[in-house]
């Protein structure tokens, strides 16, 4: 059975830091490009971050660029996401996510990833 498994998920105070795992299992996704997702309640699933299996090049939004940073270690079939300066606003759902392995460069939609954890919650106390 393949999965994603994120944890790391929490309470913290603003301007705190937290590390988000994705571990997979039942298969390698070391040549599938991986992306973190949030959701926050009442808010639809937005892109965070994406890396490329392909070169490690990475891609983050703009509401976390500066604060968070994706990375990968594929002996470990695992993602991470070092959240840094939390704010309030951060507080979310976090999901990770890999996609299909097909495509040339790694998206920021929801419907280009194929495989997705159960999400990990995110409470950023203000």
């Amino acid at each position: 059975q393949v999965q994603l498994v994120e944890s790391g998920g929490g309470l913290v105070q603003a301007g705190g830091s937290l590390r988000l795992s994705c571990a997979g299992s039942g298969r390698t996704f070391s040549r599938n490009h991986m992306g973190w997702f949030r959701q926050a309640p009442g808010k639809e699933r937005e892109f965070v971050a994406n890396i490329s299996w392909r070169d490690g090049t990475t891609l983050h939004a703009d509401s976390v660029k500066g604060r968070f940073t994706i990375s990968r270690d594929n002996a470990k079939n695992t993602v991470y996401l070092q959240m840094n300066s939390l704010k309030p606003e951060d507080t979310a759902v976090y999901y990770c996510a890999a996609d299909g392995g097909i495509r040339i460069i790694p998206g920021r939609a929801t419907f280009e990833y194929d495989y997705w954890g159960q999400g990990t919650q995110v409470t950023v106390s203000s």
